[in-house]
């Protein structure tokens, strides 16, 4: 889809009022001999493990009580894909089409013309006016279970556009992996993304071991009122509560959690203040960037991609040292392996 980065990444947040996803098995939490067992040995497992070793290791210089082992993980591009759109907007486009039966105006009207008629060029022409149309229509003006249903049984039904896998199909092995060993030396693990925070906090749990309390992201005004039926009940409306991206991650960070991670992960510019947050700590302070470099087994974009833009981050994590997570060589793996 030929939308601009930050049109897309704009809108996304204002989707920020989903949920559900439902995983088959708790895959996060099996514990294998070798706890990353999907990493190929080389600089980034290395500086993982040796992280872990030395904040955990008792009476060592960086050793780090367990209520302050915090660690911090984006979710799209780096708990699972990105491409060839969010997730949660493809949600969006397949949500019109399934309430367009009821809308027979939509067939003339854009964006939703488009939407219907696989136009993304004229999808891309309405701009951000018709992407704030797409999101009203389908993010807001029902209850907060409602919308959880419908997030929930699309995932349950929906396939990846090019991968032709459900969508609980599509999260990472070695990254499972990787939050599963955190959590087995004291880490918590805290989700902290644009995507919308009631969209996580319905798969977190099955998908990653994250229960929703853990989960850190954009929000839509959710209002308490009385029906049409007189019961009291919340609301989503299309409004925008708080963007948790780029530098409103670390306020996020601080609003929701109240301490500063002591590892951070993401994949794009849009992680980068989070990742500055985290490394701005004293002590001992492991930032990582997924690199997405394998365009067979996944997708191999950073700089020109319309989503999970991968540029300054980049540029100040090789400068700084952070580890450089390049997933072609890195990952033996990708996908969950396992159901």
């Amino acid at each position: 889809m030929s939308v601009k980065s930050n049109l897309t990444r704009r809108i996304f947040h204002l989707a920020a009022l989903a949920g559900g996803l439902v995983a088959a098995g708790p895959a996060w939490a099996q514990a294998p001999a070798d706890p990353l067992s999907s990493w190929n040995d080389g600089k980034a497992k290395s500086a993982i493990l040796d992280f872990v070793r030395r904040v955990t290791t008792e009476g060592g210089p960086d050793y780090v009580k367990p209520d302050e082992r915090i660690a911090t993980f984006d979710n799209d591009g780096t708990l699972w894909a990105e491409q060839p759109a969010y997730f949660q907007l493809l949600f969006a486009f397949d949500e019109v089409r399934r309430l367009a039966p009821s809308h027979p105006e939509w067939k003339e009207t854009e964006p939703f013309r488009s939407v219907l008629a696989g136009d993304t060029k004229g999808l891309a022409a309405s701009g951000e006016k018709g992407l704030l149309q797409l999101v009203a229509a389908t993010h807001s003006g029902m209850t907060t279970s409602e919308f959880e249903a419908s997030v929930a049984n699309w995932l349950a039904t929906a396939r990846h556009p090019t991968k032709q896998r459900p969508y609980t199909e599509m999260v990472y092995q070695p990254q499972l992996e990787l939050l599963a060993y955190l959590r087995a030396n004291g880490f918590k693990t805290f989700i902290v993304s644009g995507g919308g925070v009631e969209f996580m906090r319905v798969f977190a749990q099955k998908a990653y071991g994250i229960p929703p309390e853990q989960v850190v992201g954009s929000s839509g005004v959710v209002e308490f009122r009385a029906g049409p039926d007189g019961k009291l009940d919340l609301f989503k409306e299309p409004k925008v509560e708080f963007v948790d991206d780029g530098a409103g991650k670390p306020v996020g960070i601080n609003r929701f959690i109240g301490r500063r991670p002591i590892l951070a992960f993401g994949n794009s510019d849009g992680d980068l203040q989070m990742l500055q947050y985290a490394t701005a700590g004293d002590g001992a302070r492991l930032a990582l960037i997924l690199h997405h470099t394998d365009g067979e087994r996944e997708w191999a974009y950073d700089r020109n991609s319309s989503f999970g833009k991968l540029d300054k981050a980049l540029e100040e994590g090789r400068a700084r040292g952070w580890a450089i997570v390049d997933m072609k060589t890195d990952w033996k793996t990708v996908f969950l392996s396992s159901r």
